[in-house]
Parts: structure tokens; C-alpha cells; sequence
């Protein structure tokens, strides 16, 4: 069942948002060249407390996972697509690090990812980045009053097939709002004009996941929750919470 939110409670999630926002800032500015994980899930953290919100990540456990989650941040590094846990792994130069947060901040969940280089970037992993945000930009410009879920999902699928991409099949976006995942699904790949009519109201988190290699196959990492990519190659992902309104798209989690 799809909820539509009131705009005062889409403004209520904007503040959620925010909190979001403030913490992947938080974090992208402490990661350099010999910074633990573990260091930049506490950076994340303490934006937590210093806003009196909570993490919809910690302890969670979908029915997939062995083990509730461990952290408020997902780190994921390279070959690792989503999920990945924060350890003392040190950052090295030209690591590839996706960033995933949310927070819940008076019943209202907010939920976005980044991706970036650490120091001397490859041009091949620069490339992937600015796909996964152009995607994520298409994705947001067809969540409009009046297209449907399938048009989110063609728009991102497009650009990712453009450029060669794989995507990752049976992951990808989500209804969100008083938890951290409601319906609709968002595919990342799709048909156009097909799914769920959209609707003011609606907030969804729209987020692509690119692999560099194009090939579509992943896997779970021993820890049970990291996804990692079948070839090798590198991962990137991008994810904003964003509101469906009449007056168009609201990113709730804008930086």
C-alpha cells in the first residue's frame, strides 16, 4: 500500500533530509588517504546526536541478512556495489567509495547515497561517478504528476545502458517515509508509461547502481551483506529522497 504524505509531513521529511545531507558532507570532507571506515561511520554518527535523530540503518536486518546491522553508515569500497560494512579498512589512493545514510528525525526517515574518488582519481572511475549522478537526475526529472514508476525506471536504465553499465537486477529504489522502506519498488530499469501511476504525495528514493564492467552479475560478500560484483570491476551509486508534488520533484535530501 502506497501512503501519500501531506506537505506538512513532506516538509517534516525535509528536515530528516537535511540531517542526511549534513552527514555524507560530513563524511565525503573526512575521507582521504589513510582514514578507517570505522572513522567516517563516527563522523556520521555524531551528526546523528548533535541533531537529536536516530539511524533506520543500525540494527536493522531484512529477511536476507545473518546479522542486524552493524553500523549507521554503509561503506562500500571498489568492487562493492551497496551494503558494505564499515571495518578498519584504511582508505588507499584511488579507491572508489560509495557512501549510503539515513536518518530518522521526529518519525520521518531520510535516505541518500554518494559516490567519490579518494585522491588521484581514474578517469575510467570518474566516468562512473558522473553516470550515476546523471542517472540519478534523470530519474528524479521523470518523477513527475502523471508518469509512472516505469518512466523513473526507463529514464535510469537508459542512461546506465547508454554508457554500458550493468545494473545490479532486483535492487534498486523505494517508498519512504515513516520507515525506511515502503512501497512502491523504483526499478532502475524498466519500461516507460508502465507501473504505478504517480501521484502528489508520493515519496520515493530514487537510487541507480552502476557496474563498471556491464555486466549485471553480483554477489554477497562473506559478511552477508556487502554486494560485490561478479567481474571485479568497480560499483557506484547515487540516492536522493525525493517528494512527487504538483509543482514537480522536491529533493528531500538535496546537499
Amino acid at each position: 500500500m502506497v501512503e501519500l504524505k501531506t506537505d506538512t509531513s513532506i516538509d517534516a521529511m525535509y528536515e530528516a533530509g537535511q540531517v542526511v545531507g549534513r552527514a555524507l558532507t560530513a563524511a565525503r570532507e573526512a575521507a582521504a588517504v589513510g582514514v578507517s571506515l570505522l572513522e567516517l561511520d563516527e563522523v556520521a554518527h555524531q551528526v546523528l546526536r548533535d541533531a537529536g535523530a536516530s539511524s533506520p540503518f543500525l540494527g536493522y536486518r531484512p529477511s536476507f541478512a545473518p546479522t542486524p546491522f552493524p553500523a549507521v553508515l554503509c561503506a562500500s569500497v571498489n568492487d562493492a556495489i551497496v551494503h558494505g560494512i564499515p571495518t578498519g579498512y584504511r582508505l588507499r589512493d584511488g579507491d572508489l567509495v560509495s557512501l549510503d545514510f539515513g536518518a530518522e528525525l521526529g518519525g520521518w526517515v531520510g535516505d541518500s547515497a554518494i559516490s567519490f574518488i579518494v585522491g588521484e582519481p581514474r578517469p575510467a572511475d570518474v566516468r562512473l561517478v558522473e553516470t550515476a549522478e546523471r542517472a540519478l537526475a534523470a530519474g528524479i526529472a521523470a518523477a513527475r504528476v502523471g508518469n509512472r514508476i516505469g518512466d523513473i525506471a526507463h529514464a535510469i536504465g537508459s542512461v546506465c545502458r547508454g554508457e554500458g553499465y550493468g545494473i545490479p537486477d532486483g535492487f534498486g529504489g523505494h517508498g519512504i517515509g515513516r520507515r525506511m522502506h515502503e512501497d512502491p519498488g523504483v526499478p532502475n530499469e524498466g519500461r516507460p508509461g508502465r507501473g504505478l501511476p504517480l501521484r502528489h504525495g508520493m515519496v520515493i528514493a530514487i537510487e541507480p547502481m552502476l557496474i563498471g564492467g556491464g555486466t549485471d552479475g553480483f554477489h554477497p560478500a562473506p559478511d552477508g551483506w556487502t554486494l560485490c560484483t561478479d567481474d571485479g570491476s568497480r560499483a557506484a551509486h547515487a540516492e536522493h529522497t525525493v517528494a512527487i508534488t504538483d509543482a514537480g520533484p522536491r529533493i528531500l535530501t538535496a546537499r
